[in-house]
């Protein structure tokens, strides 16, 4: 690829905006208001504003390697700290797809260095559903389901997190669970149940 590519399609897009709207990057200049924080996935394939048909604005998005919620990323935290309490979104996506290079990665039984602690996160959604996983004969669906439960789980450490748990409650904030299936382009939503998830693990992560 020729870097200076991208630019000439950058002037490219600029024209276009501009041809049909002349105030559309004063209008954008203003400020953001997304209704949508969506945490997918960093593979190149995996577009959020265009698989969800949406605009620049309309969604605050943090990608990294398989769509993860880990405790102790700043990043993260810090990313859905300011999409809950300063923009206050309405919906919370954890958007996983399958053929999910990262979830594949976990399964192979390999020292993959700096990338270790990252993957025992993945690693840690196997143990927990090993039986069902395990009963799984076909290696790509054992594979594609344990990227659906790896979303699940991440909605499930999304709730765990204080100020998503006080916007539950303040403003009924909502987690989605939604795969993109790269073969169709459809999004599948999982149908996460927060109420009942909430229910089951207040016990021990309710934060007050």
């Amino acid at each position: 690829m020729d870097i200076n590519k991208i630019f000439e399609n950058n002037n490219e897009w600029v024209a276009g905006k501009l041809s049909v709207d002349p105030d559309y990057f004063k209008n954008l200049a203003k400020g953001q208001d997304p209704k949508v924080l969506f945490i997918g996935c960093s593979d190149s394939r995996v577009t959020a504003e265009e698989l969800m048909g949406l605009h620049p604005g309309e969604v605050f998005v943090h990608r990294n390697i398989s769509n993860m919620v880990i405790s102790t990323d700043l990043n993260m935290n810090s990313v859905v700290d300011f999409a809950v309490n300063h923009l206050n979104v309405e919906h919370l996506v954890i958007c996983g797809h399958y053929f999910c290079g990262g979830v594949k990665a976990a399964m192979q039984p390999k020292d993959l260095g700096i990338l270790n602690p990252w993957l025992r996160n993945i690693r840690d959604v196997y143990r927990i559903h090993k039986d069902e996983l395990n009963s799984i004969s076909d290696e790509n669906q054992r594979y594609n389901r344990l990227v659906e439960l790896n979303v699940q789980e991440q909605c499930i450490n999304l709730i765990k997190i204080a100020s998503v748990q006080k916007a539950y409650k303040e403003r009924n904030i909502h987690v989605y669970g939604w795969v993109f299936d790269i073969h169709s382009g459809r999004l599948i939503d999982l149908k996460i149940d927060m109420e009942k998830e909430l229910k089951d693990i207040m016990e021990i992560y309710d934060l007050g």
